[in-house]
């Protein structure tokens, strides 16, 4: 069976179990977030692509990840709050997963299948980035130390399309 992004469940922050069928003819970018990362001021650009081109389709998905460095040990409250008092961030967070190993979410393993990154799918930091078209296919992903702002440009002509 061809899986979609459409078909996974995941947790918001608060719990709750959601189908991303909900983001279907959005533009998504899914990024693995850190609160004591030296990219975590990341968190400021990714607030600003989405307050600039959320009413024009535009989601971003925040999914908490401790296993880089043990740079995410708060529990989902704390990282919410963190994330709300350090860069007002508005868009939607989600529980806590792992991206890499046997305990992979299976959302992180289809993502990885579908575009890998440098010598092997694995994730290698905090911040990757997927961008997915309004179709739900995986377009590109984008490793740690790419800006969010340098990311318009592909925003944009997916927007566009």
């Amino acid at each position: 069976m061809n899986q979609s992004i459409y078909d996974f469940k995941v947790k918001t922050i608060d719990g709750k179990e959601v189908t991303l069928n909900q983001y279907r003819d959005k533009v998504l970018l899914i990024v693995n977030v850190a609160s004591y990362c030296g990219f975590t001021k990341q968190y400021k650009g990714l607030q600003e692509l989405y307050t600039k081109y959320h009413e024009k389709g535009f989601e971003i998905l925040g999914f908490p990840c401790n296993q880089f460095g043990a740079q995410e040990p708060g529990t989902n409250e704390e990282i919410k709050q963190f994330c709300s008092a350090n860069y007002s961030v508005t868009f939607p967070l989600f529980d806590k997963i792992e991206v890499n190993g046997d305990n992979a979410h299976p959302l992180y393993k289809y993502l990885k299948t579908a575009k890998q990154g440098f010598l092997n799918s694995n994730i290698k930091w905090n911040f990757t980035k997927f961008l997915i078209d309004r179709n739900g296919t995986v377009v590109d992903r984008y490793w740690t130390k790419t800006t969010p702002d340098s990311l318009t440009t592909d925003i944009e002509k997916l927007l566009n399309e």
